[in-house]
């Protein structure tokens, strides 16, 4: 046998043999198996190296082809691109999507929920109990960062702190993550909600973004009925107009929130105290939002139905949480002693 074709023939066992190495490892790393850690969060700590990272993965049974990874890391892939973080690995997975994920470097989330109509006490209230941080902070440190006024000052410049501007809804946040950049992602999404031509809309009415927002807040706690949203904003811009209070109860839940004095009901004294917030004594609207206010509401501000009505009550008829509109104190008087003997009639 010559030379020449002995080393042809060493090539194409070299090739061979390339190639089934190649389809084993590929074959390998692209198999999803099943492993009974599926709802378990697996550490990678900071400055861990590409072997140890496979060893926890392979000693938690989510990696059952270690060998195939390691050379598929060493010769086709990055193994240096590997991120700390806390993962969940779904089962069955594959190394390949093991090693896609563990270059994303996720931190381990929980969702915090925000529900429309809620305050900045309960908000801080929240963000402390279910996302507690070393050093540990208070709720009332968590209300001084929500007196950075500069996160929306291009869009309310009069704003004196952040209600209002805390956006409701749920977010997916780190454990761990510091309260103050909790708070910029709740500013930067109701950014994100604010539509550029609202501006517009706010200065065509006469409104300041400041107002809208506020009378947004009003409404969300008015009416959880998207459908009347624009009919309560009609009646807040008829009173406003023709120079009456405005008489909106969730003022004063607010002004006992603020005072730190909320215990459920309101008392006399919540009615009676002299308070900016207090729309009963105080003609014009509050000097800012009573709380967030979803998309929905907001709209319903910027764009309120054309009526006479001055006056709603809840529609017992229904028992949807709608209300039931009037134009006249009489008919008002009327729905408001039908929804009193349904009232006594449920104590």
């Amino acid at each position: 046998m010559t030379f020449a074709r002995r080393l042809l023939l060493v090539i194409l066992f070299v090739m061979v043999a390339f190639g089934g190495f190649t389809y084993w490892m590929y074959s390998a790393i692209r198999r999803p198996v099943e492993h009974p850690n599926a709802d378990t969060y697996i550490t990678v700590d900071q400055g861990l190296g590409s072997n140890r990272i496979l060893q926890l993965l392979e000693e938690n049974e989510v990696i059952k082809a270690p060998l195939a990874t390691k050379l598929y890391l060493r010769f086709f892939d990055q193994g240096n691109k590997l991120q700390a973080g806390d993962y969940l690995f779904p089962s069955p997975i594959s190394p390949e999507e093991v090693l896609a994920l563990l270059k994303d470097g996720k931190k381990r989330t929980k969702a915090l929920t925000i529900p429309e109509g809620w305050t900045r006490f309960e908000i801080a209230k929240r963000l402390v109990a279910q996302f507690p941080v070393v050093p540990a902070v208070t709720e009332k440190q968590v209300m001084a960062l929500m007196n950075n006024v500069g996160l929306i000052e291009e869009v309310a410049p009069e704003a004196k702190n952040l209600e209002g501007y805390l956006y409701p809804t749920t977010y997916e946040v780190e454990l761990g993550k510091d309260p103050e950049s909790v708070i910029l992602k709740m500013v930067n999404q109701f950014k994100s909600v604010w539509q550029a031509e609202w501006d517009a809309q706010a200065r065509s009415i006469g409104k300041t973004n400041h107002e809208i927002v506020t009378i947004a807040s009003l409404i969300e706690n008015e009416s959880k009925v998207d459908e009347e949203r624009k009919l309560v904003a009609s009646v807040i811009y008829n009173r406003l107009e023709m120079g009456m209070t405005l008489g909106i109860d969730a003022t004063n839940v607010y002004i006992a929130k603020l005072l730190n004095r909320w215990d459920g009901i309101i008392h006399k004294s919540d009615v009676e105290i002299d308070h900016p917030y207090n729309t009963r004594k105080v003609y014009g609207l509050p000097p800012g939002p009573i709380s967030s206010a979803s998309e929905s509401a907001i709209e319903a501000a910027l764009h309120p139905a054309k009526t006479d009505y001055l006056y709603y009550v809840l529609d017992v008829e229904k028992g949807d949480g709608s209300h039931k509109f009037y134009a006249t104190a009489a008919g008002f008087a009327e729905g408001k002693a039908a929804y009193q003997r349904w009232l006594a009639k449920q104590r």
